[in-house]
This record gives structure tokens, sequence and C-alpha cells, in this order.
């Protein structure tokens, strides 16, 4: 459709170029931008227009724009909005959602953007504006509905106006009152708090009372009698008598009706599909409460304009209800319009190019008007982060049959595509031991074992008192948290457990468990060392990827292939990996187009294969759901504008990123409601609420109130103190509106690690696991170490001399100070000492505590001062000192400040022509001296190592120190 520009409104210049509410009022029937700072008051006599602008992680903008009608606005005011609000669609490049708003009954999405609630005031443009604060306070009675956001109503002052079903909220000149209906729900009244708060800071400058009034407590309570004497003492309230904004509409049938010359023309179908919308024409699709019109991207203005008063004619009518009216563009059908369809092809979808944006941006520039925000922004580049501490203590267990194997060490990053898994790993959280227990599904597992685990994994929670987050996770979908606590992750073809091998051997399939002399074929994937993986494929040229890096090896013959569009990177986890995969064999480096015949002799001749990366669900934007299960049927409704405050204790919601499903449930939630939360994932999934073809498998996480994970809360502005409060949704909210301010918490202490299934073992407050050591935990080899310090670094790995259920020994590496915060490193060294006395008295210690260099000088101060009697104690500070494991100096090396070697940047670079030998080439960086750190990275020691983990190996990467 073409729309003229030539009289397009000075008003919206550089409207909608940036993310964010933009609100205009129709004065003498032009728009009137509306300073931010009146953003939320309406008056009754006026119209507005309002424009939402998101920007959405792809990059794109969208925009929604409202207008709203108070109820004494004047029909051409009315008008007049209408089309400036087309006109602003146009200007934006014809894609908006345009939605009609009336007083009384706006649309959630509307009166999100005004949180907590719209209270229109008397008055408008042609009355002056009357200020509400100019006035003697008037004692007003207002409903409240809605459980969600609020719809607030200003209703005679009078007992007739109260009933037992709403909440109620009476503002006087020195108290508020809410009185809350018997039949009200708990999340109602909490919502209700919410005006409360609003009426209180926007009218009393937060200074008045507030008080709760429960319907039925009759004149026992003093804030109760108070109360019913404003309306002259008590008496029974009347049954409520249907209004009409409280009509309904009960199982309207959804009908397709074709605009014709101003007339609606009933189609006649047997069932809704897309093909029924012709690009040419103009459509009214009524399902009751929502009024759609559809405009065909051909359609002419004339009958565009007849579709809207058509519409306006139909919710109009007698005996029907309020209902709202949304004009959608063809190709740009929100997912409240396309699931009315039976049936919404993905291919139905109009391919727009940018050229309609791009003219009417042209057209705007002539005009001299800013219009950078119309074109299509670029897409939000983010680095994938796991949001979880990586240093914490893993178990793993391998589910056989009907039970659970715990796997030693050694073993816990090597899954295989037959097994089921169980992973418990907790970590250090803001102020208390956090834990997240989850099962992993391999490909070729078998239902039985899947059912088993998931009902082991139920029992390990319910046994840590419902704290851990349970996660549910299944081969080719592990989310970036799980990568990074299993950092280097392994998944071999074939299956141990007794389930795996029943299978294939009922099916009399053959077994393709990886042996050490068969063929095998791994694809390296990953972004560093702490989040890498190798996935064995099948061993045939196919299996190749430009995009990637494989390890192929036969027997005693290894090979490394590089496809052509890796970096160093990429090659650099290849070289990581064949420590683990074959530790004690040479590879022959392969990049690809010089491949050697033996290679291809071994993936069975040259073939094609692909170039493009694997396609994984990437994070989007999040959205928050309520949800209603029963009878296994799942009713679910989206919240829009979320914050925390919406995440009610009685409640289940679900949060939704695409990549991710989170399952949120309340600590008030039925215990019968709790033990369904994995099954309402599994369904919401089904459901696929905005028909994104989500996969089943996607990971989904069952997270309680009071326990929410660093991956979970970083989707809010999160106060942790709100989630630990104790009652229900309404009793927390009373209490910060009555105190005017968040409560303080008891913190609970931090709780020392608990061992799911093992023996109870002694563990530091800050106990990690080993990442120092090398990938293969069988032979410990920690580089750039004499000979006597790797012996006895293997002599204390034998497994044999602790328990396999608890994390390997630290083998710690020479640090600098500035890793450790000065609050802990006497404890440090009061743990290192206590560890080295206690060995004294012990045949073999089950865990080994090497001190760092950057210890060492500081030892002296903390022995005991000389005494005369003080022998036992001097020699024991002696023997401390002498069997300190040490590496000396060579005497043509220098040391820096922190009693490292020095090495020239030159020398230590991945790519260097001459590299220096003997270091620990994981931690190339810590050779460097002070002034040549700062001058490659741009920030001293101690910054950089405050950063986190991945950032520090990115900036490695780009400086050839990985």
């Amino acid at each position: 459709m073409a729309v003229s520009m030539r009289d397009l409104d000075q008003a919206f210049q550089g409207a909608g170029q940036k993310a964010g509410l933009e609100v205009w009022r129709i004065e003498n029937f032009r728009p009137v931008l509306v300073p931010k700072s009146s953003h939320g008051k309406f008056f009754m006599g006026d119209s507005y227009i309002v424009l939402k602008t998101t920007s959405l992680k792809s990059g794109a903008l969208r925009h929604d724009i409202h207008y709203w009608l108070g109820k004494d606005t004047t029909q051409d005011e009315a008008g007049t909005a209408a089309i400036k609000t087309v006109e602003l669609d146009a200007a934006l490049g014809g894609r908006a959602v345009q939605y009609r708003e009336v007083q009384g009954h706006e649309t959630e999405k509307f009166l999100s953007y005004f949180k907590p609630c719209i209270i229109p005031q008397e008055g408008g443009v042609s009355s002056g504006f009357k200020h509400a604060e100019a006035e003697e306070h008037k004692t007003i009675l207002y409903i409240c509905k809605g459980k969600r956001v609020v719809h607030v109503k200003e209703v005679p002052f009078a007992r007739s106006s109260l009933n037992h079903d709403d909440i109620f909220i009476l503002d006087t000149k020195s108290k508020i009152f809410q009185f809350n209906g018997s039949n009200s729900s708990i999340q109602e009244r909490a919502k209700a708090l919410e005006v409360v708060q609003y009426i209180k800071d926007t009218y009393h400058d937060g200074k008045c009372e507030v008080a709760a009034i429960e319907d039925g407590k009759l004149m026992a309570d003093v804030e109760t009698g108070e109360f019913w004497a404003l309306f002259g003492g008590f008496a029974p309230l009347p049954r409520k008598v249907a209004g009409e904004g409280d009509k309904t509409v009960e199982s309207h049938p959804t009908k397709l009706l074709r605009v014709e010359k101003g007339n609606r023309e009933p189609i006649e179908a047997d069932s809704l599909a897309r093909e029924l919308l012709e690009t040419n024409k103009c459509y009214i699709l009524d399902s009751g409460t929502e009024v759609f019109i559809w405009m065909g991207r051909n359609s002419s203005l004339d009958e565009r304009k007849n579709s809207s008063r058509a519409a306006e004619e139909l919710v109009t009518g007698p005996d029907r209800p309020q209902s709202h009216i949304m004009r959608v563009i063809e190709g740009f059908e929100p997912i409240i319009f396309r699931a009315k369809f039976d049936s919404w092809p993905e291919t139905a979808a109009v391919a727009v190019s940018e050229d309609g944006r791009g003219k009417v941006a042209a057209l705007l520039k002539r005009q001299g008007i800013n219009v950078k925000g119309l074109l299509k922004a670029e897409p939000v580049k983010e680095e994938p982060q796991p949001y979880i501490d990586c240093t914490g203590n893993l178990q793993v267990w391998r589910v056989s049959g009907q039970e659970k194997l715990l796997l030693p060490v050694s073993d816990q990053t090597k899954f295989y595509t037959g097994d089921c898994y169980i992973f418990q790993y907790s970590y250090s959280g803001e102020d208390k031991e956090e834990f997240l227990v989850g099962t992993w599904f391999g490909k070729q597992s078998v239902e039985g074992e899947r059912a088993a685990a998931l009902s082991l994994a139920s029992k390990m929670v319910e046994s840590l008192k419902f704290l851990p987050v349970q996660a549910r996770i299944y081969e080719g979908h592990e989310p970036i948290q799980f990568y990074s606590i299993f950092q280097s992750f392994i998944v071999f073809k074939g299956g141990l457990s007794d389930g795996y091998k029943n299978y294939i051997t009922e099916n009399e399939i053959p077994d393709v468990t990886d042996s050490e002399d068969g063929v095998a074929l791994f694809r390296v994937q990953g972004s560093g060392p702490e989040n890498m993986q190798a996935i064995q494929v099948e061993a045939v040229g196919s299996s190749l990827n430009s995009s990637y890096c494989y390890i192929l090896h036969s027997g005693s013959t290894v090979f490394t292939w590089c496809g052509s569009l890796t970096n160093t990177d990429d090659q650099e986890l290849v070289e990581r990996f064949l420590d683990v995969i074959k530790p004690n064999c040479q590879s022959k480096p392969h990049k690809e187009g010089a491949e050697s015949e033996q290679f291809w002799d071994l993936l069975g001749g040259k073939v094609e294969y692909p170039s493009q990366k694997i396609a994984r669900n990437n994070e989007s934007d999040p959205h928050l759901f309520s949800c209603t299960f029963a009878k296994e049927n799942l009713k679910v409704a989206e919240i829009y504008n979320f914050g925390q405050d919406d995440l009610m204790t009685e409640d289940i919601d679900i949060l939704s990123c695409h990549s991710d499903i989170f399952v949120w449930v309340g600590q008030q939630v039925d215990p019968k409601t709790k033990v369904h939360a994995l099954k309402i994932g599994e369904k919401f999934l089904e459901i696929d609420f905005f028909l994104e073809k989500l996969s089943r498998e996607t990971p989904v996480y069952i997270v309680m109130e009071g326990s929410e994970p660093p991956f979970f809360t970083r989707f809010f502005s999160w106060d942790s103190a709100k989630s630990a409060m104790h009652g229900n949704s309404f009793q927390r909210k009373f209490a910060l509106v009555r105190n005017g301010g968040t409560p303080t918490v008891d913190k609970p202490k931090r709780r020392a690690p608990v061992i799911y299934g093992g023996r109870s073992s002694s563990v530091p407050e800050k106990s990690q696991r080993s990442r120092s050591v090398s990938f293969s935990p069988d032979r410990v080899r920690v580089r750039g170490r004499s000979p006597a310090f790797n012996a006895l670094a293997a002599n204390f790995e034998n497994p044999n001399a602790r328990n396999l259920s608890t994390p390997p020994p630290m083998v710690r590496k020479l640090y600098p100070k500035s890793v450790t915060p000065d609050s802990s490193r006497l404890a440090s060294k009061n743990a290192a000492i206590a560890a080295l006395s206690a060995s004294f008295e012990q045949p073999l210690p089950a865990r080994e505590v090497i001190i760092p260099r950057s210890l060492r000088g500081s030892l002296g101060a903390l022995k005991p001062k000389p005494e005369s009697d003080n022998n036992e104690e001097n020699s024991m500070s002696n023997r401390i000192e002498s069997l300190t494991i040490a590496e000396d100096v060579k005497e043509d090396e220098v040391e820096d400040e922190e009693g490292l070697t020095i090495h020239p940047y030159e020398s230590l670079a991945t790519n260097s022509s001459n590299p220096v030998s003997d270091i620990d080439v994981t931690k190339r960086e810590t050779y460097l001296s002070s002034a040549e750190f700062r001058e490659k990275f741009g920030m001293a020691k101690d910054a950089f190592y405050k950063l986190p983990k991945w950032k520090q190996n990115k900036l490695k990467m780009a400086l050839h120190l990985f």
C-alpha cells in the first residue's frame, strides 16, 4: 500500500530509534510529545498514542503501537489518534502491531508498560488539566482486578461498591486501607499492594499509614473497626451483581470475516488456514474478547479504513462485551494472531525486503528528519557465559539398570552415547553452598534407564531438601553451564550400562563401544580450555566438516585434521585433547586439502562433506509465563515486561529463552503440584507457545524459590533478600509496603559441601576441583617442574590413597599473589602449614598441599618466635621449610617481584621461532615481567586475574599465550 508521507507529523521525528517508551497526547488534533516524567499519567478526557520499542537479540527493533482512548475523549480526538497511529506505523516501516486501548479495558501488555498501574485523572486538554495536588485531599475508593497486572478503577465511595470477589483500596487523608474480598486470591491481594505503594508514594509523599482489612473479620480488629466506621458502621455486603464490565464471552466461536466495501462477509470453512487470507484484501478475525484486523500488503488505503470502521461497529454492537482491537500487517503477524489458525506454515511469512522501510527513510530524510533508527540495528554479539562458579565439587554416576554407579574422577568427563548419567555439582554461591543435580541422556540410551535416572536424581534432590537446581539434558543439546562444569568433555560411541548391552543383544545390533585398536574419529569443538568437547562420530569422510578440527586414530596411528574455516584457537583445542584421547602417541597433522592417502583410507575413501557449523539453539529474548497445570493439561499466559516481583511464591512460572527452559517453583506451591515440575517443562516444549519449532530435547531446569542460581537470576534485577523472605506473597509485600523498604533477612550460614552417596570427608570451605592437573588424571604431568616434583605429585595421586567420592588432590601452580585476595591469603598459608604438619604424623596423606613460591617467602613470618623452651616448635618450623617443594632458579635467569622466572614475550608466544622450554605452558603469561605484562595486556597482573576465566583466556588467545 502506498502511503503519502508529505504530511508526516513532525512530532514523530526520530520516533522508535532506540528501545524505550514514547507517549504523545492528542492536542488540537495534533500529537504532542509527553515528557518521561509524566509517563503513566492519563486524563479521561484525552486520547494518547504510546510507542513501545524493544531491541531484540537479533538486532532488530520491534515496535508495538497503542492508542488509548479516555472515557470522556471526543470522537474527533479518538479518530485523530487512530489516524496518527497509522501514520506512525508507516514511518516505522509498516510492521508494527497496533492496539486500540479503551479506558478500563486495557490489554495486559499496555498496562505492563506502566507498572504497577495507571489511574486516569479527571479532566483533559479542554478542561485545563486539573491537578490533584492543588486540591484538598479527597477520600477515594478504587477497585482492583488482576493477578499479573492490575486494572484500577475509581468507584463510588459507598458500601454498595464493595463485594466479596475483588480487592478495594480506600485512600483517605491519613491512611490507606486495602480491603481483601474473601473470594480474592493471594496473588491478587499481593498485586493490589503494589497499587497501595504507588498511591502512598504519589499522593502522600510516601508518608502515611497502611492497613489491610480482611473480609469477614468484623469489628475484632481496631483497624477493621476504623475502616467500617468510614462507611457508617459494619453491615453485611450484598451479593455481587454482574455489571457491564463483568460480561464475558463464553465459548465464543472464532469467526473469519472478509471486508468488502465496508461490509462484513463471513467465510465458511471447515478449519482456519493461512491460505484463506488474500494479500489484496482485509479481514476481521473475531474471537470474542480479541478482534484482529488483518491487512494484506497489497490492500488499498480505503479497504484498510473500511475494515477499521467495520471492526468498530462489530465491538460496539448490542450485548457485546468489551473487546480489544488489534491491527496486523501481512507478513508480520504476532503469535497471538497466528495461534488462532489451525495451520500456519512457516513459508507463509511474506518475504518483505528493506525497500519499503528504505523508501520511507529516504523520504523522511529529505524532510530533514533523523531516520537512523528506522533501519535495522546490528545484531547483539555476546560471548556465551556460564554464570556459574566452575571451581566447585563434581560427582558423576552412570545409570545401569535401576542403579547408579559412582565414576572415578578419571572417568567423570567421559560419557557414552548409549548410557545415562547423573551428576551433582556443588559450588560457592553468594551466601551459601549451591547445588546442581542433573541427568544426561545419550542419544542411544534406552528409555528404561532414562526413567531410572530421573527417579534417582529426584531422590537426590529430595534428600538435599529440594535445595539443588535440577537439570534434564540430552546429548547434543548441552547448555554452556554443563560444558563449563565438565570443561574437557568427551562422548564415546557405544555404551557400558546393562540397559544398553541388553538392548543391542535383544535387537542383534553390533556393539560399537570405542576400543583402543579400532578406527575412531572425534570432532573437537568449544571456545577454550574451560569449554571444550570431543564428540566421537562415524569414522567416514562425510563426518568431516570444514568448520571443525578432528582427531582420527587407529591403534598407534593418530592424525589431526583442521578444516579450512578453523582458526588457531580451534587447533589449540585439538592439541589439548590429544593428551586425553591418545596421550602417548605422536600425531600427524593434516590440513584440509592436503590429506595423505592413509588418512582417506582409514575413513573409507574421500567423499563430499559439509562446511557449515552445526546449528545449535541460540539464546533468544527471554519470556516469562504463568502456568496452570491440572489433569495433565497445561495453560500458560505471558507476563509482559516481567520482573522479580512477578514471581509469586504460590505459583509455578516458566522462563523461556529458546535455548533453555526454566521452571520456577514457589515455596507455597502445593507439594502434589511440585512433583510435576519437570512434566510441566516438557509440556511447555510440546505446546511450543511461540510456534518456534522448539526441540523436545531442549534443556529444562527446575528452580526452587530461594535457591535461584546466577544463570537464572541474570534475567532479572535480582534482590536476594526478597527470595529469602517467608510467608505468602501478600504477607511479604505487606511487610515491604508497611515498613517502607526491603526487610533485613537473616542470611543462612554457608553450608559445608554435601557429598551425596559417598563417605563423609573433610572438605575445605572453598574446595576446588583441580584445574592444573594434566587432562589425564591417571598420569599427573605438571609441566615445567623438576623430576622430583613430578614423582612426588604422582605419588600423591595414587587413587588407593584417597576416597574417590571426593575431588582429586590440589596440585597448585605458581600463581602470582594477586590471584588470591589478601583476605584469604593468610588462611591459605595457615591451611598449608597445618596440612604439612599433619603429614609428619601420618604415613601417606590423602591430599597433597604444595605451597606456591609466592607464599614461601612469608613462611618465616608465620613461624613462632624462638624462646628458651620452644625448641620443639622451632624444629617443626625448620622441618616445614626443609620439606617445602621448591624449584631453584637457574643461574642465568632472573625472578620478578612475585618470585617467578622472567622470560621475554617473544620466547613465550605459541608462534615463537625460539620458544623457551621448561615452563608451565598453561600459564605462559605469568612469566612476563610486570612492565611487559602491562604493555601487552593493557592492565596490571592483579587486574587481569580478577577477570572471569573465559575473558582471561580470550585475551591470552589474542596474544598467542594460550
